[in-house]
C-alpha cells in the first residue's frame, strides 16, 4: 500500500532506496560508486536537500549545481542528457511504487525541474569562449 510522504523519515527511505537502484544500473551506477565514498554522510545530505523542498526545512548547506559540475570534470565530462533520464527514471520509479499525494507530487515536479537545470549547468560550465 502505498503511503504519503509526510516526515523525514519517509523521505529518507526514498532517498535510501533511490540510491540502492542508481547504485546497480548498469549505465550510471559507477558514477555513483566511484565519487561517493561516504554513504551515511551522503544519504543525509540528500535527505537534508529533499527536506527542503518538501518541508522547507533549513538543515541542507550545499551547492547541487557546482557539485555535478564537480562530478562531471572528474569523470571527464562524461555526464549526457541520457544519465539524467536514468536518474530520473528511478527516482520516480521508487515515488511510484512507495508513495502517493502532493509530497510525492512535488518530489516528482521538482525532480524534473532540476534534471534539466543540472544538466543545463554542467553542459554550460563545459562551454569555453576564447
Amino acid at each position: 500500500m502505498k503511503k504519503e510522504i509526510k516526515t523525514r523519515e519517509d523521505l529518507f527511505f526514498l532517498v535510501d532506496e533511490f540510491y540502492k537502484r542508481v547504485r546497480q544500473d548498469e549505465e550510471i551506477g559507477w558514477v555513483f560508486n566511484e565519487i561517493i565514498t561516504d554513504w551515511p554522510k551522503h544519504l543525509e545530505l540528500i535527505t537534508d536537500f529533499w527536506e527542503f523542498h518538501v518541508f522547507k526545512t533549513s538543515k541542507y548547506k550545499g551547492n547541487p549545481l557546482q557539485a555535478h559540475i564537480d562530478v562531471d570534470q572528474k569523470i571527464g565530462q562524461k555526464i549526457t542528457p541520457k544519465d539524467f533520464g536514468t536518474w530520473l527514471f528511478h527516482w520516480l520509479g521508487v515515488i511510484n511504487e512507495y508513495f502517493e499525494g502532493d509530497n510525492a507530487e512535488v518530489l516528482k515536479f521538482k525532480a524534473r525541474k532540476m534534471q534539466t537545470m543540472l544538466y543545463m549547468g554542467i553542459h554550460e560550465s563545459r562551454t569555453t569562449t576564447d
